[in-house]
């Protein structure tokens, strides 16, 4: 995912010093539909981690383990 980020100046007015603020690109609505599959894993593995209180050292396994359950899910809808 690319973004981008403008510079933020300083303006003068009325007399009082204002920052401008620049504006970045705004995050595609469809970035998800790019790729469902990776996000569903994501979202498991994330709510795999929660179950276990984001303890660290098994970020491997939640991914592995939410992958496993997305492909079977995805492959008894085909």
């Amino acid at each position: 995912m690319k973004t981008s980020t403008a510079s933020v100046s300083k303006t003068q007015g009325n007399g009082s010093s204002r920052q401008a603020r620049g504006s970045r690109e705004p995050v595609s609505s469809s970035a998800d539909d790019d790729c469902p599959r990776e996000q569903m894993i994501a979202e498991a593995a994330y709510y795999r981690a929660e179950q276990r209180g984001f303890v660290p050292g098994n970020e491997m396994s939640d991914w592995l383990e939410a992958e496993a359950n997305v492909e079977a899910l995805l492959g008894n809808m085909h």
